[in-house]
Formats: structure tokens, sequence, C-alpha cells
């Protein structure tokens, strides 16, 4: 018996992983119908420590699954309503003066919280963007020369609109690369969107998310995330994921290719999944699933390609196929 859990201490944790996971999806699942691969991605995000922006026509349930999402876990929530007026001071705070002791105080903004929910980030400009640079990255905040660590764990959420682009602003570069993880969600199909209509008719004007029972806290949130970090990866795993990222800089159709930071996300991102099927290894289906997402916001196009009525997830899914999948 002791020989065996030698052999096998990592199994039986995440077992009790698994069973804590099933636990937060069955809590969402209460009013959240399908969608189960923005959800699936957004709990990885949270175990491999990476921002996630997620992509989607209005009224698909982007922003309700984030607010359930930090209903799940005892920790701090805010959410930012991003439009053209709001200053990088709204994110992160200002100095207020205070006539009592004659000195200016920082005030935190709503930046200082462990889940923020940054609604339609896209109708920002430029210079309200770059305030989330710093924090995003270093998970700190620094304003006239103090340095102020933010708390863990510290997960940016972020929907934007892809269809209406009056009012919007392209993120920038250097910005998209700070999120682990771009989710495109669509359209139910009909059985789901029965059950979503039909779930708002019995619920009788009663809000479904007051249903909603925390499950985890920053504690088993910070074990969580230990046991994803020592998931194992053979050493031709991660050889696969640095060809196919390098193969991102050379390929026709790609201007832009993905950083060395897309290949630490893929490598994170597939730790996590793995972890999440109850297996302390990874293998080559849990890196296939996550590169799209991991990929998808990181690639710009050639005009050419564009022209062409190409899309990103069209190249990527090209890129995979001339790359050989280690067996």
């Amino acid at each position: 018996m002791n020989m065996e859990e030698n052999l096998f201490p990592e199994r039986t944790d995440l077992q009790e992983f698994r069973e804590t996971l099933d636990k937060l999806k069955l809590e969402i699942g209460k009013v959240i119908v399908g969608q189960n691969e923005m959800i699936g991605l957004l709990i990885a995000g949270i175990l491999a420590d990476g921002h996630v922006l997620i992509e989607g026509v209005p009224g698909v349930a982007k922003t309700l699954t984030a607010k359930l999402l930090s209903r799940t876990i005892s920790v701090g929530f805010s959410r930012i309503q991003f439009t053209p007026d709001l200053m990088p001071g709204d994110v992160i705070g200002t100095s207020v003066f205070n006539p009592r002791e004659l000195l200016f105080q920082f005030r935190q903004g709503p930046i200082f919280s462990h889940i923020v929910l940054i609604d339609e980030i896209n109708r920002a400009p430029a210079k309200t963007q770059a305030a989330l640079f710093e924090v995003m990255e270093e998970r700190q905040i620094t304003v006239e020369g103090q340095t102020m660590k933010m708390q863990q764990p510290f997960l940016v959420v972020a929907t934007q609109n892809p269809v209406e682009q009056e009012g919007t602003y392209h993120l920038p570069e250097a910005q998209l690369d700070r999120f682990l993880f771009k989710i495109k969600v669509d359209y139910p199909n009909a059985e789901e969107e029965f059950q979503v209509v039909t779930k708002h008719h019995l619920s009788k004007g009663d809000q479904l998310e007051d249903q909603v029972q925390p499950v985890l806290n920053a504690a088993v949130i910070a074990s969580l995330r230990g046991q994803v970090s020592a998931i194992h990866v053979e050493e031709k795993l991660i050889r696969f994921i640095v060809s196919l990222v390098g193969s991102t800089r050379e390929h026709k159709s790609i201007y832009l290719g993905a950083s060395p930071r897309a290949s630490i996300g893929i490598l994170q991102a597939s730790k996590a999944i793995a972890a999440m099927q109850g297996r302390d290894f990874v293998v080559p289906e849990d890196i296939l699933y996550v590169i799209p997402a991991v990929l998808r916001h990181r690639l710009v196009l050639t005009p050419e390609k564009e022209m062409e009525g190409g899309t990103v997830d069209d190249v990527i899914r090209e890129l995979v196929q001339s790359v050989e999948i280690p067996r």
C-alpha cells in the first residue's frame, strides 16, 4: 500500500482536483447552458494564471459567465465598463488631497481586485489601454514612484464585440500578447437556446445567478495552481510547441508571428487542461486543444491573406497540419 502511494501520489491529488472543478462547473451550470468551451478555458485560465479575452456578439452570456465565475470564488471582484472617455486614473486610481493631513493620498481604482471584469475592452483609447500593460504582465501598479503588488489570484477577464466597430479601438499588439486566451463565443444551438429561454421562464423574475454558491477561495486556487505546475511534460512535446510557434514567424500568410510568451502560454495551458482531465502528464491532444485560443489573437495576417478572406483560425489549422505531431 505504501509503495502504491509513493508511486502514484499525484493521481490521488488530481482526483480531488477534478472533483473540485466538477463542483465549480456544476455551480456555473445552474445558470449557463452550453458554452462548455468558454467555461473550460476560463477555468484553465485561472489554473494557468493567465488573463482571458472573450469575443462574441451581444447576448451570448460573455459577461454573465465571467460574473458567475467570480461568484464561485470567494475573492474580490470588480467590473469596469470601458468607454471612449475613460481615463487611466479611472482604472488604476488617483491621488486625492487630504485637507486634514495636508497631503495627497492614493485612492485605489477598480483594478485592485482579484478578478477584474473589463466589459467591452476595445471601447477605450490607447492611453487607457496602456494603464493595463504593467498590471497584466507584472501583477503590480506603479504610481508616482510607488509600486503596489496585486494580491493573488489576479485575473483580468475582458469582453469585446467583433461586429460593431463604431466607437471602438484596435487593442495594441503588446496588450493582446498579455492575454493567455482569446475565446470566441458563438450562438447556442436550438436545444441550448430552448433551455436558456425555459430557465428564464421558470425563474419568474428571480435572479438565477443568486443560486450560485462559492466553491473556491484564494488558498484553494493557490493549491490547484501548484498541482498544475507539477504536471509532467515530455521534452518532445516542448519541442513540438516551440516548433509550432516558430513556424508562425515564417509562414507566408502571417505578417506578425507569435512570441516566446505564446510558447509558454501553450505549455501552461496544456498542463491545466491535462490536470482538468485527471492526468498528471500532458498528451499531444492537450496541446492541440489550446493552440487556437492561445494563438488567434497573437497572429497578424498579411494584407493579401485578408483580402482573400482568410482567417487566423484557418492559418492555425494549416500550421498544425504542417508540423509533425509527436506520439
